[in-house]
């Protein structure tokens, strides 16, 4: 770039820019850890920058057309000297902060608006840490992460994750200090750094650059505190009491919330959920820090302790609920943060946290009383123990003035412990041995007549199905990145390779479920004790290796105009429990491109714009049990007595499976305990999910102190993976090639991934004889391309003045298709990538409509007004339409049974019909998202500081409420409208509330620094 250009372009740009980020803003660069900064000085001149906090300190020579930068700078505020002249600028994450002076212009805090970075092409959010202590919000990056425009919160089934720009809440994408958190065993978790420690969240929302990959929906990205030459500590106090949360309405039949008994009315409303009992429990967090200098000017550190308790959580659920539990949770937590300036060029920092949470939930019988639903004896006690530890190494080399080097190893592991304890003290454990014994209680259902009437088989099984005391997740990182300067041209390019490791398992408690079912009244068995057993394991250790390079080039075409050019290169590898590949993908190209139009060159009025493809591999969750050794046994006994503890048969006797002609043992799903063939689990052209994205918007300065734009937003979901376990297609290839279908074989996969709307390519052993057969099933039988799109319009603004800021945001949005992603929260399906999507062609009839992460209409407001040096109020507004309502039933017709109520087919018309796959019902297709949507929510949250003048702003009391009108909005209902036999659920439990918007509750807080 010539020297005209950049100091033009800055000299009308400073002061857009140099005031730094004080509110959320978009970032330029696409660094997941650092910042930089830049400017023009005279050719040849010397500029210092250094961070009197650290000791930092460098020289650079600025080109021959006097434009300078520094890249990969850790977070901080800096001064940078050139011809006698200092300026002072805040680098924040993946920001460029300019340190070019303008003539008769004075930067100073005055409250003026945020700068308007003419230099980025991508929608980012950054809040610091003492920007969301000044307003009510939750205290974990999820709810920080809903401020930012085109978010909004997922179903409850996955832990009220942020879904972005319509994809699902398994899309995303989480970094704390360059390192990948992400949990990817089914990418519904991620590290859960303390929260006191985050310094600054980067909310990335949409069009970011080709250094993230492994997303399709949005990316979180944390910094965390650091120490300096100062020496800081501090501690804090949190607590929400329970006894000031309020409580959700109980639910009746026919949808009915907190209804009362009418007289007048022959059919009184049933309840179906006591909610008036339930306690969230009192949560109590004490936080103590401190930070300084080692070593000063070379050596630093900052350490937390965190101690959280979760008491009193009480749950009663719904009246057909045959338990209660009330649970407690420990959170004993640290992080380490560390930092070795070894020279003014090389620079060493180590990240460490844990995020153990332990929890014990004692369960209960459910009762019934006067007053609803009451407890009864405790059964037991269920233990999980979560998380673990994350340590991270980043080494960054400044090898030249125009090239810099950073490099970071990263390992994180992280438990899926559980296992239970009987009230009688019988240990409930699996340590995931598939096809080995379990001792405990095994799981009774007892159909026989007269149970229901209380003469049912006692037992002590309270949990059901069992995880692993040894299950457990594992990332090895490495990545190298690289930034090069060259002239008009930013370079940067890296590789990244990341190794996932799962262990899981789950079985049936005890072993095994025994269900005592009625004598048969005819044959050799006639009159004899019967019941049936089925076993179920799974046990694993998988893996999913992927590496990826990236190249990205920043060219400043002209003083007014940037554009951005990036490429990535993925390849996914995933291998089961054998250490067998059974998905390999290489050559994933993502393609990203970006435009900043500075229109008027003063760096009021923005155009800016991208496109870009993301791909997503496959989670490690779907090698477990689809491609790894799994156990699923049917068979049936009869028996002479009953443990009377246990409730299993004694002297039971094999007699042979009536579902399998008589043979001792079913297996269902080709589930039998065996190591399956990697050969056979996935299509031969499996190709990654991935996603076409375009954003087009503006962005101008209203006046000094209001800034707003607009964008729209285009998403377009290309390819999708799932399983499809129709053998309707394999059968049709037997007969066609005259070979016996002999489908009851280990080498027989009934499941096998794709990509919907391709032709599949299956090895099949179709005749048991040993061999594969190489079958080629066409796209349009397989079913219908997954299809997903999302468009939306953003309207964005902010204000900052001396005393007051706010942001805010209105998003229409519509998002539509056949298919969520990779999980369904229609059913609260976790099954990441192998959901029942697609499984047979005839549930995808009626399957296009709005998804449920359509929210056509979001009003977010957030902000602080300081009253005076003691006193400050916070607000948070969230005004949203509900989400779109599906009615599933019975379909009639052959081979439909088996997915019972899962079809878009429901007929409130029909009081009953058969289940044998013949029934006429499901005539009426009540297609996806057709069934109306749940209500409107709105939710005012405040909060107050006050800061006393004795203690000269070291102390702080705070009060927020959330929720503040207490309202009690619809955050999902049962989409159930038939059962599995198509009798009609209209008047019961159809459209009964499962979720409300969380009641109203209070926290409070004092804080302490020195």
């Amino acid at each position: 770039m010539s020297k005209s250009i950049i100091s033009k372009r800055l000299r009308l740009s400073t002061l857009a820019v140099a005031l730094g980020a004080c509110l959320a803003g978009t970032a330029m660069a696409q660094s997941n850890s650092t910042g930089s900064i830049a400017g023009v000085t005279d050719a040849g001149a010397t500029v210092t920058i250094e961070n009197p906090a650290t000791g930092f300190r460098r020289e650079i020579t600025a080109s021959a057309d006097g434009s300078y930068r520094l890249g990969a700078l850790p977070t901080g505020t800096y001064k940078v000297t050139t011809q006698g002249q200092t300026h002072e600028v805040n680098v924040t994450i993946g920001g460029t902060a300019q340190a070019t002076d303008v003539a008769g212009v004075t930067v100073k805090g005055d409250g003026s608006i945020n700068a308007i970075d003419v230099y980025s092409v991508e929608s980012t959010t950054i809040l610091t840490a003492e920007q969301v202590a000044r307003i009510p919000v939750g205290r974990n990056i999820t709810n920080v992460a809903l401020l930012a425009p085109g978010t909004v919160r997922g179903d409850a089934a996955f832990g009220n994750l942020a879904s972005f720009g319509g994809s699902s809440v398994a899309e995303n994408a989480y970094f704390v200090n360059g390192f990948n958190i992400t949990n990817s065993f089914r990418n519904l978790n991620f590290g859960q750094v303390p929260y006191e420690a985050i310094a600054e969240q980067q909310i990335k929302t949409g069009g970011y650059g080709a250094e993230f990959g492994r997303s399709t929906g949005g990316v979180i990205n944390l910094v965390t505190r650091r120490g300096s030459n100062e020496f800081h500590a501090g501690g804090n106090l949190f607590i929400t009491p329970s006894s000031l949360t309020g409580r959700n309405p109980n639910v009746y039949s026919a949808g009915g919330i907190d209804v009362q008994p009418d007289p007048t009315v022959l059919r009184q409303p049933t309840l179906l959920a006591d909610n008036s009992r339930n306690r969230p429990g009192t949560q109590t967090t004490a936080s103590v820090w401190a930070s300084g200098a080692l070593i000063r000017d070379r050596l630093f550190a900052y350490a937390l302790l965190q101690y959280g308790r979760t008491t009193g959580t009480e749950t009663y659920g719904g009246v057909a609920s045959s338990n209660n539990n009330s649970a407690d949770a420990r959170t004993p937590n640290w992080l380490l943060k560390m930092d070795w300036n070894i020279s003014d060029s090389h620079l060493l920092e180590l990240t460490g946290f844990s995020d153990t949470n332990k929890t014990e939930s004692d369960v209960f019988t459910t009762q019934p009383d006067t007053l609803g639903i009451g407890r009864g004896a405790r059964l037991g006690t269920i233990y999980n123990d979560v998380g673990g530890k994350v340590f991270s190494l980043k080494y960054t080399g400044y090898l030249s003035d125009n090239f810099t080097l950073s490099a970071l190893v990263g390992n994180g592991e992280s438990r899926r412990s559980n296992f239970g304890i009987t009230a009688n003290g019988i240990r409930q454990e699996y340590l995931g041995n598939v096809g080995g014994p379990i001792g405990g209680c095994p799981v009774i259902t007892d159909i026989r007549t007269g149970a229901a009437l209380g003469n049912a088989i006692p037992n002590c099984s309270f949990i059901g199905l069992l995880g692993s005391t040894r299950s457990k997740d594992e990332r090895n990182q490495t990545r190298l990145d690289a930034e090069w300067q060259l002239g008009d041209h930013l370079l940067r390019f890296g590789y990244d390779a990341d190794t996932f490791e799962s262990f899981d398992a789950q079985s049936l408690e005890g072993g095994a479920a025994w269900q005592y079912e009625n004598p048969l009244t005819a044959g050799p068995l006639a009159g004899m004790n019967r019941v049936r057993k089925r076993v179920f394991q799974t046990g694993a250790g998988v893996e999913v290796d992927s590496k990826a390079f990236y190249i990205e080039d920043k060219w400043q075409v002209t003083a007014n105009f940037l554009a951005y050019v990036g490429l990535r290169w993925d390849s996914f590898e995933n291998k089961n429990g054998d250490g067998q590949a059974f998905v390999k993908i290489d050559n994933q190209f993502g393609p990203r491109l970006g435009l900043s139009w500075d229109v008027n060159g003063d760096g009021r009025f923005k155009i800016f714009g991208n496109a870009g493809r993301y791909a997503l591999p496959l989670t490690a969750t779907v090698a477990v049990r689809g491609a790894s050794k799994s156990l699923f046994s049917e068979e049936y006994y009869t028996y002479t007595g009953v443990d009377p503890t246990t409730g299993a048969p004694i002297g039971a006797v094999n007699v042979g499976n009536p579902n399998c002609g008589g043979c001792p043992t079913r297996y269902l799903n080709n589930e039998f305990g065996l190591a399956k063939d990697p050969r056979g689990i996935a299509s031969e052209n499996l190709e990654p999910m991935y996603q076409d994205e375009y954003i087009l918007g503006f962005q101008t300065q209203i006046t000094d102190h209001l800034s707003g734009g607009v964008r729209g937003i285009y998403r377009n979901l290309k390819r999708a993976i799932d399983d499809q376990c129709d053998v309707r297609p394999i059968f049709e290839y037997a007969m066609d090639h005259g070979l016996a279908f002999d489908p009851i074989n280990p080498r027989f996969a009934f499941c096998h991934l794709y990509n919907p709307g391709s032709d599949g390519i299956f090895n099949v052993d179709v005749d048991n004889d040993g061999t594969f057969e190489r079958i080629v099933i066409p796209a349009a039988v397989l079913g219908p391309k997954a299809r997903r799109t999302y468009k939306a319009v953003e309207f964005f603004a902010e204000g900052q003045w001396q005393d007051f800021f706010f942001q805010g945001s209105y998003t229409w949005a519509k998002s539509s298709g056949n298919t969520e992603g990779g999980i369904k929260s229609d059913i609260g399906q976790q099954d990441t990538g192998t959901t029942q999507d697609f499984d047979y062609p005839e549930l995808m009839i009626g399957a296009d409509g709005d998804l449920p992460n359509d929210r056509r209409h979001t009003l977010k407001l957030y902000g602080n007004y300081e009253i005076n040096p003691q006193w400050s109020i916070g607000a948070s507004v969230l005004v949203q339409s509900g989400r779109p309502i599906n009615c599933f039933g019975y379909l009639g017709g052959t081979n439909t049974s088996i997915y019972g109520n899962s079809y878009f087919s429901c007929d409130n018309l029909r009081t009953q019909s058969t289940a044998d796959g013949d029934g006429d019902n499901g005539a009426t297709v009540r297609g996806r998202g057709r069934s109306g949507r749940t209500p409107w929510s709105r939710s005012l949250d405040l909060n107050i500081a006050y800061r006393p003048a004795f203690a000269e702003g070291r102390l702080t009391f705070k009060a927020d409420v959330f929720n503040l009108l207490n309202e009690h909005a619809v955050t999902s209902v049962s989409e159930f409208g038939e059962n599995s036999a198509g009798e009609s659920q209209f008047s019961t439990t159809y459209k009964a509330p499962t979720n409300f918007q969380a009641a109203r509750s209070f926290r409070f807080m004092v804080q302490y620094d020195f």
